[in-house]
């Protein structure tokens, strides 16, 4: 029987490398580190083939807390849409819905503000797509699985 790898000796992805990247620039930005200590551990973290080489790279740095404007690095950031077919249309979709409703909204503000007609037509462009929108990703199409 052969026993697992340990976390330590398993091959190091550029997505570990990159999370390590990130470690260490918040921690030059904290003042933990200066800037040669900080180039010399990037290119030992781009250079690392395991992941117990890049934990050497910042074994003696704090771990990452909340900075003051309430971003958390530590934490990944929550998805709104699901990496799958649908999620990616609802991506897609979205996006198309929000470029036309700030369109015809732009377009109301120069036509009707300028003649103080106070008439919002383009919510009638706006609302009832949104509405569908609103329903299919209320009834699952696009969300992200709960983990």
């Amino acid at each position: 029987m052969t026993e697992p790898i340990r976390h330590q000796e398993m091959r190091a992805s550029d997505r570990d490398r990159k999370k390590t990247q990130e470690h260490l620039h918040w921690a030059h930005a904290e003042g933990l580190i200066d800037l040669s200590e900080f180039d010399t551990r990037v290119r030992a973290a781009w250079d690392a083939k395991t992941g117990g080489e890049l934990e050497k790279v910042t074994r003696d740095l704090p771990p990452v807390r909340q900075q003051q404007d309430g971003f958390d690095q530590s934490k990944p950031r929550k998805r709104v849409f699901s990496d799958d077919p649908g999620g990616m249309a609802m991506r897609v979709l979205t996006i198309i819905w929000l470029s036309a409703t700030v369109v015809n909204l732009i377009v109301w503000g120069l036509i009707d503000l300028g003649s103080f007609e106070l008439y919002p037509w383009w919510l009638w462009v706006g609302l009832p797509p949104g509405g569908v929108l609103g329903v299919l990703y209320a009834s699952g199409i696009g969300r992200p699985r709960s983990e």
